[in-house]
This record gives structure tokens, C-alpha cells and sequence, in this order.
């Protein structure tokens, strides 16, 4: 026997596989990549095993086949190929060809035909065969030589199909497997065989006969009156069932066996394929792209201090913290890059530098850094403000791609083709086996993150200005992170003794309302127990059940809120749940992250973090105190000026989103509400339910409320019936009046799909950008998801960006003002100052101007203000 190994695989059937075996998977472009992922982790799962001397990838040529002209219904059934798919075939070609594997396709031939044709050659030289198929039709080439690798569930779990194993499953021979589909037929293909005749019966018959054709010479032996009526009725189309499914062996195919060596990969070709589709997990493991890392040797000098000859004009600087927590976090050190040399200063010891901080504090110096705004809060800690930020490799990959899991610099280096960075795991370990480095190590890490932001500047620069998003990125975040820095590094004083006495007082008025459980249900259980808590409700006292869980009786929030009138004890639950969670999550949460040395509480606002381009924060997270109880809003009490006799002043956009939707749609009696300066609700009402003003009732305001908002959040009709707690017929048809009633909005969203599906992505007034790959899915669950989110991501996005600008310019006007007052946080749509008495009058003037001349709009944007002894005295 040939030591040769032929490798036979069918590209159509492996790419299908791979795509229905994995879930949609996109990159930054909006590209599908989930099929070419799964083929590729198959392609070298069996290359690794069988080290193959030959290789062949196998495709259909197209639609219609000589099989056609003996039926023309050949493969009649199948669904239209999913355009998710579709656009990866040229990737998967690609790829093969990468890879350096022999491809090949035939007019008129099925990539079965091309395999069948090539195996019976290798099988006539000894040679041995592998054909990987996702098609058991393939079985019947099967032979001492050959083997069969058809895939199952997943990509890489393989049966593997010899005469052997033939035998064994079905008792037939592998070319019976052509009769078996004669007489059972093949619904994926639409080969009818004989109709009722299934596998057990087709293996029982060709037991008993052998063949198709030696079944219908011996009828008159096959037991059951019916199954030999069906037999007899339907030979004709058993026959040309067999003979769909033979796969020819003599097709005229210009390619042999001898022209199929293969020699292995271009693994340069093939990583660029990686690094184009994102690949990250194949990227990081492959040894072609270790060996690269490890080839990049790195000029860098360990400094105990600065000096003036190394800082530059322009230079990368990097600081390496110890966690992300950059508030409280070990400063391990600063790195520096020019491009060609690299530095590494221990410690927080450049920050002693009067050099480095003048270099710092020079606006003509041009500073090119991972986070400027992580850079800015740590550096003002060292009493220096950074000027000169000219490069955020944070933000440019956030805006590039806001799908970027990590903002590490590893990461966001791989992604835009840098293989030159450890990971910070690598180098520090993790848990409870994290650790600082050896020096050497430590100052080599770090500056190649320095050395990579220098690399990586020019790549994401062009990539910002082809997808027309540098102004977005050059004029709008890079300026606001420096603002977000400082207010992050000033924080905002919180009344410890507040929140220590609120605490208490939410301990009170829990054990109130347990002993009232308690005497509601005629006994004490724990009420924060599910279980026991689902037996006290629906077994002892006899609520109606709703929804069970594998552990028992559900009581979810939504659950409970359905039972309310059902029994007194429901709202008592609830409301133990509401203060239960303000006392254990907002109280002692804030109490644990007010900073000792300052009394203050310093949020980190996640500016990369939100497809809309929305801010967040953590370290506490102030946008979600639960203001809309009484409990949750008095915990703005806490939150006071800095100084004595100071106040507070909150100022917040009122309505945003639905003026961007007036906007953005155009929509003219939404544009005439807002310009008339009516109430947007009432004046909904009146148009949805044809009333006047004086006939809309409370009901039909609030109907209309949850309609307007529901509408910039891309509501169902679901949705929306669960917040009005009405049908879901009613809700579709209350929608449907309202877009009738603003026939604008009707063509925006409808206008905007269509752009989504064209483009593959949508953008807010400022140009960022959302990429929707599932707006052309086949699965109608992920494209209406899609659908609704291209409708209402501008609309969000575009609130965001208002109040972003809103924030610059604000700062800009503070400064020009020569004023005192500080900007301390952005909460949603409200941003919050400390001030002097003093500059309240000027406050009260400049705010409003500044805040609703942000972005020009169609319609007025509104701003609502107050002031007073603490946060919650602003409302």
C-alpha cells in the first residue's frame, strides 16, 4: 500500500456546517466570519490527524446539475442560501487558498462528483483516502482505502465511516447505501424514493434482496400488502431515486490525483486572513505568530530618572498599573516611546521630575497615550494636568470597532494587527496568583505598550478618517476624555454620616415589614429564600402559580407585580425587596468607595464601553441609584459641595431623545409640538386618540408617555403591552395609530432599516457608528432585534453625542468665564456642578445657553435647572 494520503474535502457541505454549528460571529466591518471560523477549525483538526501528502476541497459549481435533466425538482426543497453565509464563501476560497490546498469545481457537477471521481482514482493506485463531508450520501465511497468523515453535531465531532462500520450500522455494503437511498429517499436533496418507506424498512428489504433492481425482480416475496402497493406504485421513482443518489466516478474532471500534493501552508497569508476577520483566539495560539513576537526584539533602557534628551516632540507614554481600578491602583511605572527607542521609569518617580512635568504640561509636546483619561486622572493625582493629547488608542479602537471586548492594550493591539504585546495575564498571572514581575520583565511589558501605541497611531488614524469618523473621534472624545480625567480625579464629596444614619434607618424599616410578612403569611420564613418564599405564596395561602422554575414557584419581580391584587402580602414583598436592595447595594455600597484621605467618591466613567456611545460609570455606578423611590432619592442627600457654603446645581435636558427623533425624522407635527413648546404626551394623545387637550385624561397621557419613549427604544408591541398592562393586539394597534398619527417617524424607521441593510451599520448626527450584521439574518427573532436597534441607536446615540458636546463646551465656557465652579459628574441626560454662591446667577445664565446650543437641531433643545444645599435639593 502507497504511504500517500489523499485528503477529500467538500467545501459546500463544511462551510453549511460550520455556519449552523456556530453562532453569528461578526468583525468590525460587519462581516459574518462564524463559517469561516468553524471551517478553518475543522481544516486543521484534520490536518493535524492525518497528515495529509495530498489535498482537495471540492465545490459545487452551481444550481443545476446533470442530475436535473433526469429530475427536474433535483434539490427543489432547499431553502435560498442565507446571506450570511453566502458572503463567506469567497473568504472560505480564500482561505483554501491560503492554506496552499487544491480547490476545484465543475459545471454541471456537484462537489461530490469531483470527489467521488478523484477517490476512485487514488482507491485504483492503493492510495489511501479521507473525504470529510457534512453528506452521508459520500458513505457509499467508502472502500478498504477509503474512509468517510462525515461531521455531526459541532464541527469537530466526526463519525468515520468505513465498509466496517457500514456493516455494522446498517448491515449493507457501502454501494447498498446508493439502493438504501432509492428506496427511503433523501429529503435534503428532494429525492422522493418510495413515498412511506423509511430507513428501517429500506435496510430490512435490501437485507432480504440486495439491490433496488433485485427487489423489483421479486416482488411477489415482499410480506405486506401495503408496502408491496406502495412498492409496485412507486418503481419507476425508486429507480431514479438510486439514481440521483449515485455519485458519478467518471466525471470529466481536468485535475488528477498526482497534482494534488500538498506542501503545506503560507501561514503569512493565512494570518493576514486572521487578522482581517478577527480571528483573535487562533491569532494568539498560533505558533507562526509566536515565532513573529518572539523574532520583534524590543530597544528599551530601564531609567532611575529623566532627562530632558529623551523627551520628544511627539512620544508615546504608557502607565503601567497594577489593576484597572487606576483610582487606588499601584502605579508600577511610566513607559516612553519614540518609535525607535523605548523607556521604562519605576514607580511614580518621573511624576518628582520638574522636567517630565513640564514636559506634560506643554501643549506643544504631543503625547500619544493607551487612556488619556485613565492617564489624566492619575497624573492630576501627582498634582500635573496632561496637555498636548494628540493619540487615545482606547478611543480610536472603540469608535473603529465598538466591539472590542477589552481595552487592554494586548488586546486592542492584536486586533488591529500588533503581535509585539504580552498579555498583562501572561505577565502578572491572575487570582490569587497574580503578582508584580521582576523589574526587567516589568519595564519590557511596558514598553512595548508604549512602542505599540506608537505603531498603531498612523492604522487607526486611517482607518477613523476612510469610515469618516476623525472629527467624532479628534473633536468630541479625545478633548472629552481629558475633561472626564479631571472630574474623575476631583470627585465629589459625600456625607458619610447620611448615608451611615439612612442605613439605619432602612434597618428599621425592614424588620417593620418582616414582622408584617410574617403576621400576613401566620409564620416566620426567609423571605430572601425563593423556595420557601414560593410555598408560603401558592400553597399555603393559595395565590394563582404564574411560572415555575427546574427549582420550584417563580417569584420574580414581574411575577409578584402580577399577583398584587391578589393579596396584600405581594406589595409588602416587594417593597422589602426595593429597600432590601437600596440598603445593600447603594448604601453599604457607596459607604465602601468613599476614599479615605478625601472623604470624596471618585466614579470611573466608561467612555469605550457602550454601543451607543452612552457614558457609564463604576466604581460606583451613580447612574443607577433608583431615584424613582422616595428611599433611593434621598440618597442624593449624601452627595454635597466640596466647600463650605458652596451648592449644588443640576442641569438636565429635558425630553432629548424625542427631540433627535423630531430631528432626525423630520416628522412635521412632532417638529411643531416642540416648537410650539407643548407638552409632547398631551399633544400624542389628542393625535392618537382624536381628542382636544381638555378630554385627554391621565390614562391616555400616560398610554401616550410609554408610546413616545417605547417608540426611541425600539418597543414591540409585547413590550409595550406589558408596560400598559394591556393585549398585545391593543398595544399593536395603539402603535400603529401613533405612526399614522406621525406619519414622519413611519418613513425614519423605515428609511433607517433600509439603510441599515444596505450599509450594514447606522450612524448618529456626529457619525458614530453601530454595526448590525443580523439586519439581513434569515432568523426573524435576530433581524427584528436588528431592525428595532437600527431605529433607535441613532436616536440614543445622537443624545449622547449632544451631551458629550454639551460637556466640552461647557468646560471650555467655565474657563473662558474664569470661574470656580466645577463639572462633577454626568448622570444620563443631567450634568452636575459644585459652585460658589456667588456664580449662581451666572450658572443659571451660561448653563441653559451652553447646553442647548450643544448641536443646532430642528426643534429647541430644553434644559431644566435648580440648585440647593446637596444633589438631591437640585430636583
Amino acid at each position: 500500500m502507497s504511504n500517500e494520503k489523499i485528503l477529500l474535502l467538500d467545501g459546500n457541505s463544511l462551510a453549511y456546517r460550520a455556519f449552523f454549528a456556530l453562532p453569528l460571529l461578526t468583525n468590525e466591518h460587519g462581516i459574518h466570519t462564524n463559517a469561516v471560523y468553524g471551517f478553518t477549525l475543522m481544516l486543521q483538526k484534520i490536518m493535524e490527524e492525518e497528515n495529509p501528502t495530498h489535498m482537495l476541497v471540492a465545490f459545487d459549481a452551481g444550481k443545476t446539475t446533470f442530475r436535473h435533466s433526469t429530475f427536474g425538482e433535483y434539490k427543489g426543497g432547499r431553502q435560498k442560501t442565507p446571506p450570511e453565509l453566502s458572503e463567506q464563501f469567497p473568504y472560505v476560497r480564500k482561505l483554501i487558498d491560503a492554506y496552499g490546498i487544491k480547490r476545484y469545481e465543475l459545471e454541471m457537477y456537484e462537489a461530490d462528483d469531483i470527489i467521488g471521481t478523484l477517490s476512485k482514482q487514488a482507491d485504483a493506485n492503493g492510495q489511501q483516502v479521507v473525504i470529510v463531508s457534512g453528506d452521508k450520501d459520500l458513505t457509499q465511497l467508502a472502500t478498504e482505502n477509503t474512509t468517510v468523515y462525515i461531521t455531526r453535531k459541532g464541527i469537530t465531532d466526526i463519525e468515520k465511516y468505513t465498509p466496517a462500520h457500514i456493516e455494522e450500522k446498517y448491515g449493507l455494503t457501502p454501494l447498498q447505501i446508493i439502493d438504501m437511498k432509492g428506496l427511503m429517499g433523501d429529503a435534503s436533496d428532494n429525492i422522493p424514493g418510495v413515498p412511506g418507506v423509511g430507513e428501517k424498512t429500506a435496510v430490512k428489504l435490501l437485507k432480504e434482496h440486495g439491490s433496488v433492481e433485485n427487489l423489483y425482480g421479486a416482488l411477489d416475496t415482499v410480506s405486506g400488502v401495503k408496502l408491496k402497493e406502495k412498492l409496485v406504485a412507486n418503481e419507476e421513482q425508486a429507480k431514479m431515486s438510486k439514481t440521483l443518489a449515485t455519485i458519478e466516478t467518471s466525471a470529466p474532471i481536468e485535475v488528477t490525483v498526482d497534482e494534488l500534493t500538498y506542501s503545506g501552508p503560507n501561514m503569512e497569508a493565512v494570518v493576514e486572513i486572521w487578522k482581517e476577520l478577527s480571528f483573535r483566539t487562533l491569532l494568539e495560539k498560533s505558533d507562526f505568530v509566536a515565532e513573529e513576537q518572539e523574532m520583534t526584539e524590543l530597544n528599551y533602557n530601564v531609567l532611575d530618572e529623566i532627562d530632558s534628551s529623551i523627551l520628544k516632540d511627539q512620544m508615546a507614554l504608557h502607565l503601567e498599573m497594577y489593576d484597572e481600578q487606576y483610582h487606588t491602583s499601584e502605579l508600577l511605572g511610566i513607559a516612553l516611546s519614540d518609535g525607535e527607542d523605548s523607556y521604562f521609569i519605576k514607580g511614580s518617580t518621573a511624576f518628582q521630575s520638574d522636567v517630565f512635568c513640564k514636559w506634560l504640561e506643554d501643549d506643544s509636546k504631543q503625547k500619544f497615550l493607551s487612556d488619556s483619561k485613565a492617564t489624566q486622572a492619575v497624573s492630576r493625582k501627582h498634582g500635573v494636568s496632561i496637555l498636548g493629547t494628540e493619540f487615545d488608542l482606547l478611543l480610536a479602537a472603540y469608535i473603529v470597532n465598538q466591539s472590542i471586548s477589552s481595552g487592554d492594550v494586548s488586546t486592542l493591539a492584536k486586533e488591529f494587527g500588533n503581535y509585539n504585546v504580552w498579555t498583562d495575564e501572561s505577565v502578572y498571572g491572575k487570582g490569587a496568583k497574580k503578582s508584580t514581575p521582576e523589574l526587567e520583565k516589568l519595564a519590557e511589558h511596558a514598553a512595548r505598550k508604549a512602542q505599540a501605541i506608537w505603531q498603531l497611531k498612523p492604522t487607526l488614524e486611517e482607518k477613523l478618517k476612510e469610515n469618516e469618523q476623525f472629527a467624532l473621534y479628534k473633536e468630541l472624545e479625545l478633548p472629552l476624555a481629558s475633561i472626564l480625567g479631571t472630574m474623575e480625579s476631583d470627585g465629589v464629596k459625600v456625607d458619610k454620616q447620611i448615608l451611615v444614619e439612612m442605613g439605619h434607618d432602612l434597618e428599621i424599616k425592614l424588620q417593620s415589614i418582616e414582622q408584617d410578612i410574617y403576621a400576613l403569611a401566620g409564620e416566620k420564613f426567609n423571605i430572601n429564600s425563593p423556595k420557601q418564599l414560593g410555598v408560603i405564596l401558592f400553597e399555603k395561602i393559595g395565590l394563582t402559580p404564574i411560572k415555575k422554575t427546574k427549582t420550584g414557584y417563580s417569584t420574580a419581580a414581574d411575577v409578584l407585580e402580577k399577583l398584587a391584587s391578589e393579596h396584600e402580602i405581594i406589595e409588602q414583598i416587594l417593597h422589602y425587596r426595593q429597600l432590601g436592595k437600596l440598603n445593600s447595594t447603594y448604601i453599604e455600597g457607596l459607604l465602601k468607595e468613599i476614599h479615605e484621605e478625601d472623604g470624596k467618591i471618585h466614579t470611573r466613567y466608561q467612555q469605550a464601553l457602550t454601543s451607543t456611545g452612552r457614558l457609564s460609570s463604576i466604581n460606583p455606578n451613580l447612574q443607577n441609584i433608583p431615584v424613582r423611590l422616595e428611599e433611593g432619592r434621598k440618597i442624593r442627600k449624601a452627595f454635597v459641595p466640596s466647600q463650605p457654603d458652596w451648592v449644588m446645581f443640576a442641569a438636565d435636558y429635558s425630553q432629548i431623545e424625542l427631540r433627535v427623533l423630531a430631528h432626525m425624522s423630520e416628522d412635521k407635527n412632532l417638529v411643531e409640538a416642540f416648537n410650539n413648546d407643548l407638552d409632547i404626551h398631551t399633544k400624542t394623545a389628542m393625535d392618537v386618540f382624536h381628542v382636544d387637550a381638555e378630554d385627554v385624561t391621565s390614562d391616555m397621557r400616560r398610554a401616550a408617555k410609554a408610546v413616545n419613549f417605547g417608540i426611541v427604544y425600539g418597543i414591540s408591541d409585547y413590550g409595550l403591552s406589558q408596560n400598559l398592562d394591556i393585549t398585545r393586539k391593543e398595544a399593536a394597534t395603539f402603535i400603529e395609530q401613533y405612526l399614522n398619527s406621525f406619519p414622519g417617524v413611519k418613513e425614519y424607521m423605515d428609511d433607517i432599516v433600509r439603510v441599515a441593510k444596505q450599509k450594514g451599520f447606522v450612524t448618529t448626527i456626529l457619525n458614530r457608528r453601530r454595526y448590525l450584521p443580523e439586519i439581513t439574518s434569515s432568523n426573524f427573532n435576530l433581524r427584528s432585534f436588528a431592525e428595532r436597534t437600527a431605529m433607535n441607536t441613532p436616536i440614543q446615540g445622537s443624545a449622547a453625542d449632544i451631551i458629550k458636546k454639551a460637556m466640552i463646551d461647557m468646560a471650555g465656557r467655565l474657563k473662558d468665564e474664569n470661574m470656580q465652579t466645577k463639572m462633577l459628574l454626568q448622570v444620563h441626560d443631567e450634568l452636575i456642578f459644585e459652585a460658589p454662591p456667588e456664580e449662581i446667577a451666572l450658572l443659571e445664565k451660561i448653563v441653559p445657553e451652553v447646553m442647548d446650543t450643544a448641536i443646532k437641531l430642528l426643534v429647541p433643545l430644553k434644559v431644566d435647572y435648580a440648585f440647593g444645599a446637596s444633589w438631591y435639593e437640585t430636583k
